[in-house]
């Protein structure tokens, strides 16, 4: 068993040697685990089972290396935010991402190539606005604001992630590759943040993984600015605001926060980088969104957008006898519901992957020939209305 894969899974759930020690029901001492950990002893075959079990993993994940390797790209946080905090977080990610790579071939998206990885080369903060742009065109965007962000990107092969943590954290960028080749990437938010605070920080995570920075570029102020153009182009709300102005109403700007999906201290600052406001205003306005609460506690906030690839590919591939509905359990961390619905799946969920890729193959000429016989005919005879 791999000492340092262990480690990993448990920081990945959070927990301490003590803890998995007593999920375990005592079996074996946290002096124990720790030598396991330190590839100083190996656990017998019963130990191996009640681990993978307290972990809530296979034991195969235990002792095989990861089907990919993960790098973190950035992790955005505050100076007080604990370390072991950040490799928690940093470990939970890397699993997950492991799993949806994994879940990703299995229902056949691969997006190798499909991902701009630092495809935009940036020397000056104004670059950052031509980059959005850019990559906006190539996604056929246009310049209309946004509707949800999470689609976008999860239509693009962005793999959105929230996880539990303090406000110290604010998000995270990672890629899964094999053989140096980027097949998943993941934006991570912080859980239970409102729509508008987190639109901009997978607009920001983004960044870090599209952009890169020349000539000295701070690479954070570069990403923060990448998420504020691509939420609120610079020509469509120059179009809603004028190119300067020197004096806003808090209730036009509720109406522009609203529609562009950003929060209202990114909203100020997104109109002072366009020269839109002046110095002065700007800082004027600041002191008043701090004087009114509104940096912790956004003011007319709307609930945070939900990411659905990963529970609509997950109830696919049970659907389809690729998992077990153990696994999708356990990739979507609940109990799936019990269904009444006709089902006709075939259980591969053990078979090897050229097994279950030659059985699919089958299916899908055989439904190909159907569809093409005379037998087809008829079918709408069978329909039902709603």
């Amino acid at each position: 068993m791999s000492g340092a894969r262990l480690k990993a899974v448990r920081m990945a759930r959070g927990l301490t040697l003590d803890e998995l020690s007593e999920a375990m029901g005592g079996l074996v001492t946290k002096q124990a685990l720790s030598k396991y950990e330190r590839d100083a002893s190996t656990p017998s075959p019963r130990v191996l089972v009640a681990l993978a079990k307290a972990l809530r993993v296979k034991g195969i994940e235990l002792v095989t290396s990861p089907s990919v390797d993960v790098r973190v790209l950035a992790f955005r946080k505050r100076s007080a935010f604990p370390k072991g905090a950040q490799q928690a977080i940093e470990n939970r990610v890397a699993l997950d991402l492991e799993r949806r790579a994994e879940l990703q071939e299995l229902v056949g998206q691969r997006c190798v190539g499909d991902v701009p990885l630092h495809a935009y080369a940036v020397g000056t903060l104004d670059a950052v606005e031509t980059a959005a742009e850019d990559l906006r065109d190539a996604w056929k965007l246009g310049r209309d604001p946004v509707d949800k962000m999470v689609d976008v990107l999860e239509d693009h092969c962005f793999h959105v992630m929230q996880v539990n943590a303090t406000e110290q954290f604010d998000g995270m960028s990672a890629v899964a590759e094999v053989d140096g080749q980027p097949v998943a990437v993941a934006v991570v938010s912080r859980e239970g943040v409102c729509r508008e605070r987190q639109r901009l920080s997978l607009g920001h995570e983004l960044g870090h993984l599209v952009l890169a920075p020349r000539d000295h570029v701070n690479e954070e102020k570069a990403a923060y600015r990448f998420g504020a153009a691509f939420l609120a182009p610079r020509e469509t709300l120059l179009r809603e605001v004028g190119s300067r102005r020197t004096d806003f109403t808090s209730e036009e700007l509720f109406i522009l926060k609203h529609g562009f999906g950003m929060s209202l201290a990114a909203l100020i600052y997104r109109l002072h980088d366009l020269r839109v406001i002046g110095d002065r205003y700007y800082q004027d306005w600041w002191r008043y969104i701090t004087k009114m609460g509104w940096r912790k506690e956004e003011p007319e906030e709307t609930p945070a957008e939900e990411p659905r690839w990963l529970r609509q590919s997950t109830l696919r591939a049970v659907s389809e006898g690729l998992i077990s509905e153990s696994d999708a359990e356990s990739l979507l961390g609940r109990t799936l519901p019990m269904t009444d619905a006709p089902s006709r799946r075939r259980v591969m969920a053990t078979l090897p992957k050229r097994q279950r890729a030659a059985f699919l193959e089958r299916s899908a000429k055989s439904a190909a020939d159907h569809y093409e016989s005379d037998d087809a005919a008829g079918l709408e005879d069978d329909l039902v209305e709603y």
